[in-house]
């Protein structure tokens, strides 16, 4: 009896403490849901927090990422450019956002003159002052203007960390200017370096290595990580140095950067499949229109004129009918010269840049053209 009471009273207070066990548990998970928006609130402030103190520079500056201020703060790396970038003591070198003049400085110690291109007027008054400082003011021109869209004095050499935001129309404005000079060495992200080092027949061969590399060689230097800049981005760099050729293709550029630009918009598809597509077709009917004065040209549908007039009816029956006749014909001719040259089954990503410019000097040959002669094309070098 006594026995079997026990048992009773232990059963109870087993079951009472599991009851017991389980609010806790219960009240516990509860908190910790209630305690995760917390917690993420609190990581996001201290993420904002460190965001905040890596953009000031070490004088309280503040950096912009989205301007693409990030400066460069290793000494080794900084000696290492300057070092491959061959600069010799009667060079004009010109930099590129200079930032607080941490390659500056550097380059001044190795050069006759620097100058360097900074549009942001705090860096200038920090600049102007730490050359100054250092005894160096009579070497250095400073040039406050957009980088691309000012022109630039004679100078041997470009060395420079190159915001990622401009990196390709500065590239083709370095390598297609009037400009003569023996090397640029550049900072860049490291995705646009290796795209620009791309090669024909590699799977990432693109519009903008082809175009840098028909007036330039490109060689890779090393790639700097992003921990080596302050305020850090988001990718790693690398450094680049582009050097002109000493001869240059005779070549139309308005109309090889159109042509490339028409030849890599698909660069994997056969250059046969491209040039039948209706669109395509049309695009290089529009352009011998506009260069050879024809009436024939390409209707704009929205305005497609008086309805209620039969005559214009007719009159625009007529044209796409033309329209149609022409663009057939545009077609075959095309098709023609890539057949009877061996390029119907090629792909433009295949292809050297002899391979290139001997296409585009048939099509120029047979009449066919990718650039108007009027319109000037913005020198982006990029798809």
């Amino acid at each position: 009896m006594i026995h079997r009471l026990k048992n009773q009273t232990l059963g109870k207070i087993n079951s009472c403490r599991s009851y017991l066990s389980s609010i806790v548990f219960r009240r516990d998970s509860h908190s910790q849901v209630r305690s995760k928006p917390d917690h993420d609130r609190r990581r996001r402030e201290y993420e904002r927090n460190v965001e905040g103190k890596e953009k000031k520079e070490h004088d309280g500056l503040f950096l912009c990422k989205s301007k693409g201020q990030h400066l460069l703060t290793n000494t080794r790396i900084l000696d290492a450019i300057v070092r491959r970038s061959d600069v010799r003591p009667t060079d004009t070198v010109l930099e590129i956002g200079p930032g607080t003049g941490n390659l500056t400085m550097k380059l001044l110690e190795a050069a006759q003159n620097v100058v360097a291109v900074e549009l942001d007027k705090r860096m200038v008054e920090i600049l102007r002052k730490r050359v100054s400082d250092n005894g160096f003011a009579n070497k250095l021109t400073i040039i406050e203007k957009d980088v691309l869209k000012t022109d630039f004095p004679q100078f041997d050499l470009v060395v420079a960390n190159i915001p990622y935001n401009i990196s390709s129309p500065l590239v083709a404005k370095l390598v297609y200017g009037s400009n003569t000079f023996r090397s640029a060495t550049l900072l860049l992200q490291k995705e646009f370096s290796r795209r620009l080092l791309a090669n024909p027949g590699d799977s990432d061969f693109n519009r903008l290595a082809v175009n840098v590399k028909l007036v330039a060689d490109v060689k890779f230097v090393m790639d700097v990580s992003k921990r080596e800049f302050v305020p850090p981005p988001k990718v790693d760099s690398s450094v680049v140095i582009i050097t002109p050729k000493d001869v240059k293709p005779d070549v139309n550029v308005q109309e090889w950067l159109a042509f490339t630009r028409t030849c890599f918009g698909k660069k994997n598809k056969t250059l046969g499949s491209m040039f039948r597509q209706k669109k395509k077709v049309m695009e290089l009917l529009s352009l011998s229109v506009r260069r050879n004065g024809s009436k024939v040209g390409v209707m704009n549908h929205k305005t497609g004129g008086n309805f209620d007039s039969d005559v214009e009816e007719d009159e625009h029956e007529d044209h796409f009918l033309c329209l149609d006749t022409d663009a057939s014909m545009l077609k075959e001719k095309v098709i023609g010269i890539l057949r009877s040259n061996g390029f119907e089954e090629k792909r433009p990503s295949k292809l050297s840049h002899g391979d290139l410019l001997h296409l585009l000097f048939l099509f120029n040959q047979a009449g066919i053209f990718f650039h108007d002669t009027i319109t000037s094309l913005p020198m982006d070098l990029h798809e």
